[in-house]
């Protein structure tokens, strides 16, 4: 399962990240902003329309994505917590 098809609310962990068209730069990118192998992340809002999402990484960071990149994001699904 990918990160873009993650409902809001829900809680996952991190598998991997996939390279794309975009390449190593783009992993690079995601990884600095805190998505990583094995760290909680969670959808907190959809734009609607195709457009960006809301995510929390980790606790605290909180970062907007584009739905291109999180189809890049495999992830395992857990049970949500709020």
């Amino acid at each position: 399962m990918t990160l873009s098809e993650l409902k809001p609310g829900s809680l996952a962990i991190v598998k991997s990240v996939q390279l794309s068209r975009h390449g190593q730069g783009l992993a690079k990118r995601l990884e600095a902003m805190g998505i990583v192998p094995n760290r909680p992340i969670r959808v907190l809002r959809q734009a609607w329309f195709g457009g960006p999402l809301h995510i929390r990484v980790g606790s605290t960071t909180e970062i907007a994505i584009r739905r291109t990149e999180a189809q890049m994001v495999l992830i395992q699904t857990m049970e949500a917590t709020n």
